[in-house]
This record gives C-alpha cells, sequence and structure tokens, in this order.
C-alpha cells in the first residue's frame, strides 16, 4: 500500500495540533493580526486573507503533499497559528516514510514563548519517529531570519547549511523571488537525545507556569 500523508490530531499540555479546516478561520483571523514585527521572513496571513490561507493548505494537502495543523492553545481553547508535515519522502518501495519536513509554522504573537511551539515541535518530531519511522526530519527557514534559525535549533535541529535560491521568498517587497533557506534536520539516531532536551525544556516552562 502506497504512504497517504494524513496528520492525526496530535495533543499535549500546552497544544493541540488539530487538522487545518474553516473552522478554525476566525480565530486565525485574530491571531494573525497581534503584533506582526516577527512575520518579516514567514507566510502569515492577513485577517482578510485567512480563507484563502486555508484553500491554499487544503490545496496542498489534497496533492498529498502537506497535512496542515491549527495549533490550538489548551489554555484558551482558541487557534492561535499553524504548522504543517510537507513534502513527505518515501523509500523506493513507496509504502514507508522515508523522510518529512516541519514547516509553514506560525504562532500570533501572544502565544510565542508560552511552550506552545516547543510542545508542538516535540509533538510532531515524536510521531514522525516513533509513528511513521522517519529517519529524518528536516527543517528550513528564509536564511536572513536569525529569530526563526535560533527557534529550530532550540527545538534540537542541526544546522547543514545554506541553500542558495532555494525556496520563495514570503519578505516584504519580495513576491515572485527566492529566497536563500538555511536547512536543519534531526536523523533517527539524534531523537532519543533530542526528545529528552525537548522533555526537559518542558518541563521548565511547566515549573514557571
Amino acid at each position: 500500500m502506497t504512504f497517504q500523508l494524513e496528520g492525526p490530531v496530535l495533543e499535549g499540555e500546552f497544544v493541540r495540533l488539530e487538522p487545518l479546516d474553516h473552522r478554525h478561520a476566525a480565530d486565525l483571523a485574530l491571531a494573525a493580526e497581534q503584533d506582526r514585527g516577527s512575520y518579516g521572513f514567514t507566510w502569515v496571513p492577513r485577517a482578510t486573507e485567512v480563507c484563502d490561507y486555508i484553500d491554499a493548505q487544503l490545496g496542498r494537502a489534497a496533492s498529498g503533499r502537506l497535512a496542515p495543523y491549527a495549533q490550538i492553545s489548551v489554555a484558551s481553547g482558541r487557534a492561535v497559528g499553524a504548522t504543517s508535515y510537507w513534502d513527505p519522502r518515501l523509500w523506493p518501495a513507496g509504502d514507508r516514510l522515508c523522510a518529512i519536513e516541519v514547516g509553514f509554522t506560525w504562532l500570533g504573537s501572544v502565544a510565542q514563548g508560552t511552550g506552545i511551539n516547543a510542545e508542538a515541535k516535540y509533538l510532531l518530531f515524536r510521531h514522525a519517529f516513533e509513528t511513521w519511522e522517519v529517519a529524518r526530519v528536516d527543517l528550513k527557514t528564509d536564511a536572513r531570519n536569525s529569530r526563526s534559525r535560533a527557534a529550530i535549533e532550540r527545538a534540537g535541529a542541526k544546522f547543514e547549511g545554506v541553500l542558495r535560491n532555494w525556496s520563495n521568498s514570503w519578505a516584504p517587497g519580495e513576491t515572485g523571488l527566492l529566497r536563500d533557506s538555511a536547512i536543519f534536520s534531526i536523523i533517527a539516531s539524534e531523537w532519543p537525545e533530542t526528545r529528552a532536551l525537548l522533555e526537559q525544556r518542558l518541563a521548565g516552562i511547566r515549573q514557571q507556569g
């Protein structure tokens, strides 16, 4: 049987990842219009664009290349951002997943620094390595996005290098242009250590709360 990319509901203490749907639109519109100062290199829709954004992501999902999620704050029950599994790569037989990317991630400013991002990465990585048994999880960001690069490294991913003119740019004024992408990964042999570090980090956030 050929592998089909479908993201199940993933739930933690701070965040619940639900497959993205138009029922999340109103919450995402509010989240997207909070302080947008950290979105200079990230695709985050304006409130008026959220329905089109969801349609675009669902279109990618229909192609089998994306499993988009809404990030739901467990504390409030509201959607506060989005993330995705993206670009599945299969073993030659086509029945098992070899590698997957975690991307298309953003959070409203109020949800940043609350543990939601760290736990969302933990849940996505854990499912990829322990259920799908992937060999590798990829992450990438605009090479200029130092904030995103630091967050990816805090999640335990290793920097591999910069691929020039690799991805669409989301920076203002760069529509239709390509960006240099900083590439990160976690491989299966690193996952036990990365899991322990993320669990330790989440425990610290829990104690602070």
